[in-house]
């Protein structure tokens, strides 16, 4: 038996890439931003990580004698800043055309071809936030029963919905009606599901029901060699929306951050025998894309009171890994991702510490690792670091 966790903390960057000014991301650091902003992050199982030594961050480094764990970042290879792209990159996917970006809304002739598959007109239709936009059309679209949609700045279409005038199971119907038409040349990632609650009276608020309706991988990711070999492979989170359910034995779609750990913890206890994947979505979903670097501190701190429970299951050869997909500056002027570096965070009881993994070319590394660790030969993406920290 042989284990490997990795939890993605969604959008947590660590500054910007050498390219982000081709992204509009120039000076973007979404964890120096939110230190910046509370004065202290209270985050010191992560620091005994390492995770203020890593090259770049001009953080309050700890002394290395007292790191528990290995630390670095990598690039993303793939050109993008969104969550599918950077997630299949982690799992040693690298996508080399980016998916369909409409940041100015969608062209007539996807809208009218969209309205003639569900049989009903769409509002909106133009790069806003997700909380803004029901506010701005919700009255209408209880009135009326027309889906808003709109863009963003990443490759997908967002769907919203009241839940009391179309009920959910149509509105994942409608997505996956988005999901057949936005393909081919017009391909985006995701098709983002997202109910909401409310009246023009008490405002509108966005509810846990959300769904993705993502592309299937467009090639082999380190999953699905570990699932053909035999190996579990446990889905926390949005993941099999992301992946499509392909590559994984188990799921379990946790709606928050809570649920997340939770699973994790859970699953940690038993014994499974390959990969335990967990997206940690708040992080992204609700402080981010939301601009609040205060929720976002908050969030970074829960998480970290709750790793020494995490760290405490680890057994035997167990990994550990913390990383992130993307950034997502929450005290930009927009709310968008952003183009930044991931970190990377590694422990285990018998792994070295304090050891330097420095900048990675690829998320893929993490991926290259996985696959060393459970001995797939014909593996070739990314590089490994297994050895720089096993004994």
């Amino acid at each position: 038996m042989s284990r490997v966790t990795v939890i993605v903390l969604d959008s947590f960057g660590v500054g910007e890439l050498p390219d982000a000014h081709l992204y509009g991301d120039e000076g973007v650091f979404t964890m120096k931003h939110i230190k910046e902003f509370v004065g202290e992050l209270k985050i010191p199982n992560m620091r005994k990580m390492g995770l203020y030594n890593i090259d770049g961050l001009e953080m309050e480094a700890e002394d290395e004698r007292n790191l528990i764990g290995s630390y670095g970042k990598s690039l993303e290879k793939s050109p993008a800043k969104d969550t599918t792209t950077g997630h299949f990159e982690l799992m040693g996917l690298i996508v080399e055309e980016p998916y369909k970006i409409f940041m100015e809304g969608f062209p007539k002739r996807i809208t009218d071809e969209l309205e003639k598959r569900i049989g009903t007109k769409v509002i909106g239709n133009h790069l806003v936030s997700g909380t803004k936009v029901i506010q701005d059309l919700g009255k209408e679209h209880m009135e009326t029963g027309y889906p808003i949609i709109y863009t963003s700045a990443d490759s997908l279409m967002q769907i919203a919905m009241h839940e009391d005038i179309i009920p959910l199971e149509r509105q994942y119907e409608i997505c996956r009606i988005a999901r057949e038409l936005l393909m081919g040349d017009d391909t985006v990632s995701r098709i983002i599901c997202r109910p909401f609650v409310g009246s023009p009276e008490i405002g509108f608020t966005r509810t846990e029901n959300r769904k993705d309706f993502s592309i299937d991988p467009p090639g082999k990711t380190v999953m699905e060699y570990l699932k053909n070999d035999g190996k579990d492979v446990i889905a926390v989170g949005k993941l099999e929306d992301i992946f499509n359910n392909i590559g994984i034995t188990l799921v379990d779609h946790t709606r928050n951050n809570q649920q997340g750990i939770e699973a994790a913890i859970k699953y940690l206890k038993t014994d499974f025998d390959g990969l335990l994947f967990v997206n940690l979505v708040d992080f992204d979903m609700l402080y981010g894309h939301r601009n609040d670097p205060r929720g976002y501190a908050d969030a970074l701190e829960y998480f970290d009171s709750r790793l020494p429970e995490i760290m405490e299951l680890l057994k035997g050869d167990d990994i550990l890994i913390l990383t992130a997909d993307h950034g997502c500056d929450p005290t930009t002027k927009g709310t968008d991702h952003t183009r930044e570096y991931i970190p990377i965070l590694v422990y285990g009881p018998k792994l070295n510490a304090g050891v330097n993994l420095h900048i990675r070319e690829t998320f893929a590394d993490i991926a290259a690792t996985i696959a060393e660790k459970f001995k797939i030969g014909d593996y070739h993406v990314g590089t490994s670091f297994l050895k720089d920290v096993i004994e």
